[in-house]
């Protein structure tokens, strides 16, 4: 298989729910056009920002469903979906799902109850999922943060390296850049690197990073889109002060409970996704009026995400 080195920004989409926490899947459609008015070349759903892990298997298949029938005719948009990491069987049938349906590709994380103990489990737990759709692109979805398996992922990349065909290559969650790097050299660039810190795109942009996915690019995909071309252009003090954007944005989500606030800035932005399952805290409305008083100091407005016009108020 030939791997395609994925570029530019790919969105990690929030599950849209409705207020008693069933998917609200109607809003896809909006979602997909609204990233593609905004630059965004892909969706990797069903990850962290996504609540795969909070989603029964059937579910990620109807939002996997709703996002293949958005994107269908749309061969400039990359659809991956991740699989899971802790029931092996269930992530293979959930890639053979994926195949049916025509995503583009498939990742998986390491397993995070039983997790494998070396480098080498590791790599089998890949191999076993992968292989069962041989001429779908797979990536390993590295973030150490969430799943405690923390292994130099340059060592995933021997192991695997002609073992599995279809392994395109690492989404990396992680601040490992010496790590990072060695695998952007590893066989001459061979593998797809696709960064995961949206705090630290700037740093990775400076040692060889092309493509990145993240969940802030949801609602500011602007901002990210000024900071890659501040970079191209040699403007490093202005890509500079736009990542410090950025990591003011991201520090609202600590200030206000972490990954659900994500949920708010798409509330701000005009696409309602709902709240996130238990066990995640979600703002009170008194929070939330507190949020868009510091969302309006940031400046938030220059660097927002756009709706399509047809769905403008």
């Amino acid at each position: 298989m030939r791997i395609q080195h994925l570029k530019g920004l790919i969105a990690a989409p929030f599950t849209p729910m409705h207020k008693d926490g069933s998917l609200n899947l109607e809003i896809i459609p909006l979602y997909y056009k609204m990233l593609k008015v905004n630059g965004i070349t892909g969706a990797f759903i069903c990850g962290s920002t996504g609540e795969g892990v909070s989603m029964t298997a059937k579910e990620k298949m109807a939002v996997a469903e709703a996002w293949a029938a958005c994107s269908k005719n749309d061969p400039d948009f990359k659809v991956m979906t991740l699989l899971g990491g802790t029931s092996i069987a269930d992530c293979k049938e959930l890639a053979k799902h994926a195949d049916s349906i025509g995503l583009y590709g498939i990742s998986f994380t390491a397993p995070f109850y039983f997790e494998p103990v070396n480098v080498s489990m590791l790599a089998k737990a890949c191999i076993a999922v992968a292989e069962t759709v041989p001429h779908l692109p797979f990536y390993y979805y590295h973030i150490p943060v969430l799943t405690g398996v923390n292994f130099p992922m340059f060592g995933l990349l021997k192991e695997l390296d002609g073992k599995l065909p279809n392994f395109a290559g690492i989404k990396y969650t992680h601040e490992d850049f010496m790590d990072f790097l060695t695998c952007l050299h590893f066989q001459n660039g061979k593998y797809d690197m696709l960064w995961g810190r949206d705090e630290n795109m700037l740093p990775a942009l400076s040692i060889g990073a092309k493509g990145a996915v993240g969940s802030t690019f949801n609602y500011a995909a602007p901002l990210y889109h000024q900071l890659m071309e501040a970079f191209e252009n040699g403007e490093l003090d202005k890509a500079s002060q736009l990542q410090q954007q950025s990591i003011d944005i991201i520090r609202l989500l600590g200030k206000y409970g972490g990954i659900a606030t994500g949920k708010a800035y798409m509330k701000i932005i005009g696409i309602d996704c709902g709240e996130f399952r238990l066990p995640v805290k979600n703002m009170s409305a008194a929070e939330f009026e507190l949020f868009k008083a510091d969302v309006l100091s940031l400046n938030f407005d220059k660097f927002r995400s756009q709706l399509p016009q047809k769905t403008k108020a």
